[in-house]
């Protein structure tokens, strides 16, 4: 269980989070929403210590992270950012061990390279386990950097905008894979900039604005148009799907003539 208590970041004079209380179960996939500025990326580096906050704490199962060291957090903690670049001839079997780091003093061991080869196949990632990244569709490599977390077998999950500079159809493949990991018990928190997807996958949302949570809950609670309207200064329309109940949200938008 990951337990964020009260932290506050700042940048110099300037606070991005002021006092924010967090508290993710396992097998939950939580949503981080907020406009651009609420704090949403610091809120994920504070917890891999990248970052250290002002105030509060954060700890991992009971275990304060100030306690624990780069290698340990690296065994309970993942992060999979928006889109990575790689731009050296590493195959994708190189890739995904090098998610075994923590656990390997020299070599790898068998155990590793299966636990590899298993978060490759959970990805639909191991029939090009030979091809070079420098290869790969923006679709692929993103699938090889989510069987790399995979493969250090970690507790808890952090995504900064998985799915940013991917199509329709990739976006909703990395949240099934990212749903179907939960679903194995990891513990999953997202920072999402697409609420219909938010929507569907998370358990629950987290709305950020001015680096303070404003509302939490499940996505029917928080998704509502005032909600959205406040946190996003928008007017939107929520709507439930006939096809599988999800929330469907849609911007009220300006209508403007056609040509011709």
């Amino acid at each position: 269980m990951l337990e964020i208590k009260d932290i506050s970041v700042s940048y110099g004079s300037r606070k991005i989070l002021n006092k924010v209380n967090l508290t993710a179960r396992e097998g939950e996939i939580i949503g981080i929403v907020g406009p651009n500025g609420s704090g949403k990326t610091t809120f994920l580096k504070s917890i891999v210590k990248y970052l250290k906050p002002d105030a509060g704490s954060i700890s991992i199962n009971g275990t304060n992270i100030n306690d624990m060291d780069s290698r340990q957090i690296a065994k309970n903690v993942a992060v999979v950012s928006q889109i990575v670049s790689i731009g050296f001839d590493f195959t994708v079997r190189d890739i995904v061990l090098m998610g075994r780091t923590p656990y390997i003093n020299g070599a790898e061991k068998p155990e590793d390279i299966k636990i590899a080869e298993d978060a490759m196949k959970k990805t639909n990632t191991y029939e090009f386990k030979d091809r070079m990244v420098t290869q790969l569709s923006g679709g692929e490599l993103q699938r090889v950097i989510i069987a790399r977390a995979l493969a250090q077998t970690p507790k808890i999950l952090l995504l900064d905008e998985p799915t940013s500079h991917l199509d329709i159809a990739h976006q909703v493949e990395i949240f099934d894979l990212v749903r179907e990991a939960a679903n194995s018990g990891l513990t999953v928190i997202a920072v999402i900039h697409d609420l219909n997807l938010a929507a569907h996958y998370c358990d629950r949302i987290c709305m950020l604005k001015a680096g303070e949570i404003v509302r939490t809950g499940q996505p029917r609670s928080v998704f509502t148009e005032e909600n959205i309207q406040h946190i996003f200064n928008i007017p939107v329309e929520v709507n439930t799907l006939k096809t599988n109940d999800s929330l469907y949200i849609m911007p009220l938008l300006r209508t403007f003539p056609r040509a011709g």
